[in-house]
């Protein structure tokens, strides 16, 4: 086995680099290894280039497995890994999101990155996946413009930054970034934080450039003594022929195409297929004599380009977007809480131009939490979940229906990172949360307009959230020309249908009036630089702001009272040694107060909290019937029991649920003076009032019927014992 390691220190911990044979048939691989936690990534591109289509194909895939957490996990009935948890597919495609834009766009060979996670640490594998992924390209033949450095950023309670923070850091971090890029610049970030300033975010982005720097010394070193000469891939280039065509039938049309407003997207649609269909009939008549002709997928690309570089132009030499409104403009907005049917627990609706979003809201019990079961997580309950769906009918397209992928489950977790800031706790809100964002119309930006329509489903339902969330997308348009030394941009406010598919920066920003609680950034640039980065987060604010005002003036606080139709929860607590007698023997005790009261569902956590779902009052029942379990009984209290059985010497009598709940009434208590039996007073399934007259050193409940009830005796007309030794006079005997 051959062996080459590098090594160097980032955040205080040491990232070794080992390249080997190990998988010597992929044409790049390392294992990167950071404290603890060690990844394979691996990189192969394919030798034959497909034209038959008119995108990039490239696909990544982060691996999880089991034996990195050191444990046998999956069901009882399979232990071996299955699908990727949705952990993995979103640490994939930060994977993806970070190394693509570094790409040549024109390359049609298909390249696989395979990114498996080894051994698990205290550290996030996902940054280390994303260095291993470049390190892995920028060693191999493969054409790439890396490498790209990632750092994770924490900023601590007490104000501090973090490198690269462990899971235990994180979980108190008021600001949790993930940023990538090279060269003074940032490509991809990730954010999730508690109202965090743009102050703070802009610190925090200056902060990862430090650490991206000393990440790339150590990979361009690497490069140096062991990298591959890479492939060659020029651009195709289209026949003199079609490149005329375009000039004298479709570029005469281009400029008022583009900028045709918010329709802009249909017309250049309609544009495109004109221009194909052209190419289609030149190519019959001249170019397949004697030749293969031209890939549609090439003219299709080189129609793509041309639309580029015309919202280039316009944008920064006309100062002119494709709809026509300012640059720092907002589409018209509105905002509807509920009104969909009251079978809802909650809902919202708001559009933001050609983009509409229906989110509802369902409130459960403890009980449907969700269990997540992966490398990183096992057996953890997850009591809100934001769920994010994308019709084809959304984009005005035909398409296949069922299932997710994986732009779905990002964009869903983006507003589900987004709005968890501002959600109440546990103890004062105890339900499960879940959300489902249906996007009925998308012009741009679906993710963000799921946020704000969950803001006013979450305000609707009676969710107590700390304030409203708003989230909107700035765009970028930056002049390509290598050669200008401070290259012109303009940023825009709501990007729309063509910015965002022909922009350069795709920054989401959501946040409250306070600050921000998520962002998520993907650019088609090698990377952006911090200035414009924190003006864009300016302009964010400000349209934010803008959207607030139109969410509150529809409903400006959570509804008082949640939806009558969602379950009631009661919340209680015992003490932790109380805990086995609320469950007891093989859960009888607590089976039964469920068949009793028909709650729903009881939720015991090992703090000693009780959770108890209901309705119709069902809830309240069963909370009262564990008080009566667990309480602790007092000399002097009064009760009304039922007697259970009768022995020699005395009565028991029941006063209540507990296992300590059944005491004896000694053949002595019953009246004033000795009786004969107990039999002549009470019999078992009899009423009675009784006072606790003590509880023994062994816990035993001794009851006294005359202490509670004096004018007991003479309403029996029970009357004193003929017989100076009859059972009056015997000691308690055995009470078992």
């Amino acid at each position: 086995m051959q062996i080459k390691s590098f090594s160097t220190q980032i955040g205080g911990k040491q990232m070794s680099a080992e390249f080997s044979d190990l998988a010597e048939q992929a044409h790049g691989s390392v294992i990167l290894r950071y404290g603890e936690t060690a990844v394979l990534a691996t990189a192969v591109m394919s030798e034959k280039e497909r034209l038959d289509i008119d995108y990039f194909p490239l696909t990544v895939d982060y691996e999880e497995r089991f034996y990195a957490a050191g444990k046998i996990l999956g069901s009882r009935f399979m232990r071996r890994e299955g699908r990727p948890s949705e952990d993995a597919i979103l640490s994939g495609r930060v994977v993806d999101r970070t190394i693509r834009p570094l790409f040549p766009s024109h390359i049609r060979n298909e390249i696989q990155v395979i990114i498996t996670v080894l051994a698990l640490g205290d550290e996030d594998p996902d940054q280390v996946a994303v260095n291993a992924a470049s390190l892995a390209l920028a060693t191999s033949e493969i054409p790439w413009g890396g490498p790209v450095a990632a750092v994770r950023i924490g900023k601590s309670a007490q104000g501090e930054f973090i490198i690269n923070p462990t899971y235990a850091q994180r979980a108190g971090a008021s600001l949790d970034m993930l940023a990538c890029g090279k060269d003074g610049t940032i490509n991809m970030i990730e954010v999730g934080a508690q109202e965090a300033s743009e102050d703070d975010t802009a610190a925090g982005f200056a902060s990862a450039v430090l650490e991206h720097n000393k990440l790339l010394e150590f990979q361009n070193n690497i490069v140096k003594e062991i990298g591959k000469k890479k492939r060659e891939a020029p651009p195709p280039e289209l026949p003199a022929v079609l490149t005329s065509l375009f000039a004298t039938e479709v570029a005469p049309k281009m400029s008022a195409t583009v900028f045709s407003g918010e329709a802009g997207k249909k017309q250049i649609y309609a544009l495109k297929y004109e221009w194909l269909k052209k190419v289609v009939a030149l190519q019959g008549d001249t170019l397949k004599q004697g030749s293969q002709g031209v890939a549609l997928g090439v003219a299709d690309r080189f129609f793509e380009d041309k639309v580029d570089e015309e919202i280039h132009r316009g944008a920064i030499v006309d100062g002119k977007r494709a709809d026509g409104r300012t640059f720092d403009a907002i589409r018209s907005l509105f905002a509807k809480a509920g009104g969909v049917s009251p079978q809802l627990h909650g809902s919202g609706i708001f559009y933001r131009g050609g983009t509409h979003v229906f989110t509802a809201l369902t409130l459960g019990g403890p009980g449907d939490s969700l269990i997540t079961d992966s490398i990183e997580e096992q057996d953890t309950q997850r009591r809100f979940m934001h769920h994010y769906n994308f019709p084809p009918y959304s984009g005005g397209e035909t398409g296949r229906m069922g299932g997710t992928n994986r732009r779905m489950i990002g964009h869903g977790a983006l507003a589900q990172k987004a709005l968890e800031a501002v959600l109440p706790e546990k103890e004062k809100f105890p339900y499960t949360i879940r959300l489902v964002s249906e996007c009925l119309a998308s012009n741009g930006s679906t993710s963000m307009g799921s946020v704000c329509a969950s803001t006013l489903a979450l305000m609707d339902g009676g969710v107590p959230i700390k304030a409203p969330v708003a989230g909107i997308a700035m765009g970028l348009m930056l002049e390509q020309n290598p050669k200008s030394q401070t290259p012109k941009y303009k940023i825009m406010t709501d990007i729309q249908g063509p910015e965002d598919s022909h922009g350069d920066m795709d920054f989401k920003v959501a946040g409250t009036r306070n600050g921000i609680t998520a962002i998520q950034m993907d650019i088609k640039l090698d990377g952006v630089a911090v200035p414009i980065l924190v003006e864009a987060l300016a302009g964010a604010k400000k349209a934010r702001l803008e959207i607030l005002d139109v969410i509150e003036k529809e409903i400006a606080q959570p509804r008082v009272a949640i939806s009558p139709r969602a379950p009631e929860i009661i919340t209680m607590r015992v003490r932790p040694e109380q805990i086995g007698l609320v469950i007891g023997g093989g859960g009888k005790t607590i089976n039964g107060i469920k068949d009793i009261t028909k709650v729903e569902d009881i939720t015991i956590e090992d703090d000693g909290s009780i959770f108890i779902t209901g309705s119709g009052g069902t809830a309240g029942k069963a909370k009262e019937m564990i008080e009566a379990v667990v309480k602790e009984y007092k000399p002097g209290e009064v009760y009304e029991g039922e007697v259970t059985r009768l022995m020699d010497f005395g009565a028991f009598v029941r006063i209540g649920q507990g296992r300590d709940a059944e005491g004896l009434v000694h053949v002595s208590e019953v009246a004033p003076f000795r009786i004969d039996k107990i039999s002549d007073a009470v019999k078992v399934g009899d009423k009675v009032r009784v006072m606790i007259k003590e509880i023994d050193e062994k816990g035993r409940v001794n009851l006294s019927i005359k202490g509670a009830d004096p004018d007991f005796a003479s309403r029996k007309g029970l009357k004193p014992s003929t017989n100076p030794h009859g059972d009056g006079q015997r000691k308690f005997g055995n009470r078992s």
